[in-house]
């Protein structure tokens, strides 16, 4: 794609330039939610509108805030987020609500301590090297590195998961096939969910996969028993922490349909997110050779021949600004939306109670007002991440639900990034294009395809 001034630039979405009305607003959800931003969100820092219900798409850091923070409590996650995310992951901290998401959230709080992340990198680490044992056999021709990132932060989230368990009874083959059905099939949009249908009208296409994901969760909690009977490992892993974990305010712990339903949420965030964000990371650098080749030398003068440890990551800033910028130009969550439960004003607009107020990240992340030339791939930008609005930056989210993941991720993307870009030189094969699509996470449709090499 290129822009005004006839530069190329990498892959971008195609924002709607007319009202699309209840049916083609459908037609664009199921075949790409990103479709339904309007592209003058990109310039204005408000727009509304009605399609079945009201609704009002909020761009402006300030009433982001709003939102996000100082009125956290008034805009709950709409019904449609719900509806879309419970067969999964069931009232999960995710989308839990409420004294039920409080109590979560303090119990899963010390889990994701600096402390507790750092001493999971060597899982992360040994993940790396075996990525790139992987990548070295498609060296001079062409891979899918969106496939090799999910099989790479599967492999992660699943050993920092369930690394004990090694009766075979937790199937991980398995668990990623419902998690892939349940993306494709049960994530897209229903027309029931645009004309703000009740929850407990059946969504057609929520039956599906229902029988994938009432294995994966009757696998979970044998594990969960499993591990209870077994004791701890001598390592914790990230079931033991939840295991412990307890709310320090009343003492409660989870029960296992609690631990499951977390432990999901973890597994299908977790691993998704990440590899989203390293195959659009690789992309990115794929597309600037002059930018991967800054950030290779950096990694190589680090590592050497070895994969990255998380003792390399403050040695590795522009890796870490090349994930910053992929999650800029490409948010993983790239479309949030609220329910208002009181009146309030955004930007100057009324907003009544029942209104369901869009957060578009993805037309917030390249918003005219916000960034400089903001289509273009240009990770300097978070040279200085005070320079940038609190709010105008948001893959995680903000406020006190923002996103329990989100250092481990990080470390995650810096360390497998680090230890490919030390090996390899990726480039772009000519008319293969990643196309940036929407279900439930900003994927890439149709893989990432790019010619392998060795780096010199």
């Amino acid at each position: 794609m290129r822009d005004e001034t006839g530069t190329e630039q990498p892959a971008r979405v195609r924002l709607a330039t007319t009202p699309l009305g209840v049916f083609g607003s459908l037609t664009a959800a199921r075949r790409n939610v990103l479709e339904l931003i309007p592209e003058i969100a990109t310039h204005a820092p408000i727009l509304s509108g009605r399609t079945g219900k009201r609704w009002h798409m909020v761009m402006e850091p300030g009433a982001l805030r709003q939102i996000l923070r100082d009125k956290v409590v008034d805009y709950p996650k709409s019904v449609t987020t719900k509806l879309i995310l419970a067969p999964a992951i069931g009232d999960s901290l995710f989308v839990a609500e409420g004294e039920q998401w409080l109590w979560q959230r303090r119990a899963v709080a010390p889990v994701f301590t600096h402390r507790h992340v750092a001493a999971l990198a060597p899982v992360m680490s040994h993940a790396a090297e075996r990525s790139a044992e992987r990548i070295s056999q498609a060296v001079g021709r062409g891979a899918d590195m969106f496939a090799e990132m999910v099989t790479a932060t599967f492999e992660v989230i699943s050993d920092v998961t369930f690394s004990g368990d090694g009766s075979g009874a937790f199937d991980r083959d398995a668990v990623h096939r419902a998690i892939e059905v349940y993306i494709g099939q049960t994530a897209k949009v229903s027309l029931l969910d645009i004309l703000g249908a009740p929850a407990w009208v059946p969504r057609p296409n929520r039956l599906f996969s229902a029988g994938g994901m009432r294995d994966m969760k009757a696998m979970a909690d044998a594990a969960i028993e499993r591990r209870r009977a077994d004791g701890a490992q001598p390592v914790p892993d990230l079931l033991d922490l939840l295991l412990a974990a307890e709310d320090p305010a009343s003492g409660r712990q989870m029960t296992t349909a609690e631990l499951r339903d977390n432990l999901l949420t973890f597994i299908v965030a977790g691993h998704e997110t990440t590899a989203l964000t390293l195959a659009w990371a690789l992309y990115l650098c794929a597309f600037d050779q002059d930018v991967q080749d800054a950030a290779r030398a950096e990694a190589q003068a680090v590592l050497g021949d070895r994969a990255a440890g998380v003792a390399d990551l403050p040695a590795l800033p522009l890796v870490r600004r090349i994930v910053d910028e992929a999650l800029r130009m490409y948010p993983p969550a790239a479309f949030l939306s609220r329910t208002a439960q009181v009146a309030d004003t955004l930007c100057g607009r009324e907003v009544l109670p029942g209104d369901t107020v869009i957060l578009p990240i993805y037309a917030l992340h390249r918003h005219h007002a916000l960034w400089d030339q903001p289509d273009r791939f240009d990770p300097a930008r978070f040279a200085d991440p005070k320079a940038i609005d609190r709010f105008a930056y948001l893959p995680f989210g903000d406020g006190p639900r923002i996103c329990i993941g989100a250092s481990f991720a990080l470390q995650e993307a810096v360390i497998i990034l680090a230890t490919l870009l030390a090996r390899f030189r990726f480039s772009r094969i000519a008319g293969v294009e990643p196309k940036p699509v929407m279900i439930l996470t900003l994927r890439p449709e149709g893989g990432v395809w790019l010619q392998v090499e060795r780096a010199t």
